[in-house]
């Protein structure tokens, strides 16, 4: 059976874990964005603070993947709980630190222009500062979604949803006549995502990043 028949034999169940794939990059992206930009808004004042929040999530992504989700499995199980939880925390860097970087980048001068015109703190923050660190943020946040892309493949190992599943069943039965169609279609499946979830962060850039900031 060449690769063709393969997916043609299997393209629903390949569809399945396309979807599971995608579903489970977004929401942890989702949740990873939200809590990387609290932590950013949180800490971006003080040095020390930024710095502790860029350390602490460069620690956890040098954790191998296989170590953190193995790590998790005597604490939440097998499944979705130890694929949500460690995707999360491997999000979370690239996000944090663009976060911080972006916010320290805002000009103190339309800063002190929001406070003059009698802004509050979190108005100043919601309609100048996070709308001006928007760029930087979304680049981490696509940094973080191409690293979670292949990260997910791994959660596989403990029974987690996506395409990681063609790709150990493959590998569990090299030799086989499907092993190399089963690793393929896990793999290419990943890249065709990749490029899809980033072209839509192009398309979303563009719409919410006026032309004079992304010149």
């Amino acid at each position: 059976m060449n690769f063709w028949q393969y997916l043609s034999s299997r393209h629903q169940q390949l569809l399945t874990d396309t979807y599971q794939h995608a579903s489970v990059v977004f929401q942890c992206m989702v949740v990873a964005t939200l809590i990387g930009v609290v932590i950013g808004v949180v800490t971006y004042h003080s040095g020390w603070a930024g710095g502790v929040a860029t350390t602490t999530t460069s620690t956890i992504l040098t954790i191998p993947s296989l170590a953190m989700i193995g790590l998790l499995i005597p604490i939440v199980g097998l499944g979705v709980p130890p694929t949500v939880i460690a995707l999360t925390l491997y999000g979370l860097l690239p996000i944090v630190r663009n976060a911080i970087v972006g916010l320290r980048g805002v000009d103190p001068a339309l800063v002190d222009a929001a406070k003059g015109i009698g802004m509050s703190g979190p108005a100043r923050l919601l309609k100048v500062e996070l709308p001006l660190a928007w760029p930087p943020i979304l680049t981490g946040i696509r940094v973080s979604t191409q690293m979670l892309m292949g990260i997910a493949a791994i959660a596989a190992y403990a029974s987690g949803p996506g395409l990681g599943n063609e790709i150990f069943r493959g590998l569990a039965s090299l030799g086989s006549r499907n092993a190399l169609n089963q690793v393929l279609a896990g793999t290419i499946g990943i890249i065709i995502l990749a490029l899809l979830f980033d072209a839509a962060y192009v398309l979303i850039g563009r719409l919410t990043i006026p032309r004079g900031i992304r010149a």
